[in-house]
């Protein structure tokens, strides 16, 4: 049983948990962060570490994900542990014309919104990499993305954070959750009182809502990435088709059967270590996290399409991991006006990575109560939803 009370707790030790953890206790706010396992157990070391907005809906998705970036260049100066911090752009690789035209109004929607994208004709794709394919039309870029290793940045979060008076308790799964006065949640390794309870539990959120009546929805969405082995270099910077847009926004694209079943879209980052990920897909199973081979065959067979010289390349190994999925593709990160004092900031899908810091930074604006936030709070809201039921 634990004796401290601290103004915030956070559940969650992913990338989102770990941002609230560093922004918050830099605030000067005592906090403590649980989580079940290990630090970076969960869907933070089961993905890629793109931080981009070259992916995003043009509007407010791409905002979050620009202040995002920006905060992470702030964080790349300020934290003492390197998490493999590049910023050398990504691009988006169209498979036909159809895509080309699409992914040239796309470039003057972003460009409006000055954002710094380009449209790249098959000249400049052939020049990205000797391993593109001949026929591929065009593509893509956005100046500004960059990579990181969530892994490692998790970790350089949470060491800058104790600086900060943080206080981590890992192998620590909630078990219940309970306000009176405050809220007193127990865990496997004892109970913590908190007057704030912040639920970063990515897509096992909905398990915390349920234990105080709240209706979170928030569901798994299983992706599958392969890992090659270092050979030559395929590409120096992340590299995603046009389809993983239409695969993560449901729209319509032109695709094989079995491609469009397991909602595969070409995704190839190179690693720090030279070797690279190979991804992607995007399924509604549940919480079954095994290695489907037919889904492993599709991404293979989608990258040798746009990079067939790659087919002697070998894979070391693959792995699969949960986006936390929301119905409009945007994550709550938002106060449950039912039940003040408790926070949701969860749902970001695919775009964990990307918006993390920007996550971490609102939340604690919304702790303290600012009066203007880093970016508009209005459509992160879990009113948006009006699902929640309380009766605590």
């Amino acid at each position: 049983m634990s004796s401290k009370s601290y103004e915030v707790a956070i559940i969650g030790g992913g990338i989102v948990g770990c941002a609230i953890a560093y922004y918050v206790a830099k605030a000067g706010i005592e906090c403590i962060l649980i989580e079940k396992n290990d630090i970076a157990s969960g869907t933070s070391s089961r993905c890629d570490g793109n931080i981009t907005i070259v992916d995003k809906d043009p509007g407010f998705d791409s905002l979050m994900s620009l202040v995002s970036q920006e905060l992470t260049i702030d964080l790349h100066k300020e934290l003492s542990i390197p998490f493999e911090y590049r910023a050398s752009g990504s691009i988006l690789v169209c498979d036909n014309e159809e895509e080309m035209e699409a992914a040239k109004e796309w470039v003057k929607t972003q460009n409006e919104a000055g954002l710094k994208f380009n449209v790249l004709d098959p000249k400049d794709i052939q020049n990205e990499s000797p391993f593109f394919a001949d026929d591929i039309p065009g593509g893509l870029e956005c100046e500004t993305d960059s990579l990181i290793n969530p892994y490692l940045f998790c970790y350089s979060l949470i060491d800058k954070a104790k600086e900060y008076g943080l206080v981590v308790k890992t192998e620590a799964e909630v078990t219940n959750l309970r306000k009176d006065a405050d809220f007193t949640i127990e865990t496997t390794s004892g109970n913590v009182i908190a007057q704030k309870v912040v639920n970063a539990a990515g897509v096992w959120a909905p398990f915390i809502g349920e234990m105080v009546n709240i209706d979170i929805p928030i569901v798994p969405r299983k992706g599958h990435i392969l890992v090659g082995s270092r050979q030559q270099p395929v590409m120096l910077r992340n590299v995603m088709e046009f389809g993983y847009l239409m695969n993560k926004f449901g729209r319509k694209r032109i695709a094989d059967e079995r491609t469009a079943e397991h909602g595969v879209a070409l995704v190839l980052e190179p690693t720090e270590s030279q070797n690279f990920l190979v991804g992607s897909s995007r399924q509604f199973v549940g919480y079954d996290s095994s290695i489907d081979i037919q889904v492993v065959q599709t991404i293979a067979k989608r990258a040798l399409r746009f990079f067939p010289k790659m087919n002697d390349f070998k894979i070391i190994r693959s792995y699969t991991g949960f986006r936390p999925f929301t119905e409009d593709h945007l994550p709550i990160v938002s106060e449950v006006d039912q039940l003040p004092g408790f926070y949701i900031a969860a749902g970001h899908e695919g775009d964990g990575i990307s918006l993390a810091t920007v996550t971490g930074k609102l939340v604690e604006e919304l702790i303290t109560d600012k009066a203007e936030t880093i970016i508009p709070k209005e459509p992160l809201s879990f009113e948006r939803f009006n699902k929640s039921t309380t009766h605590v």
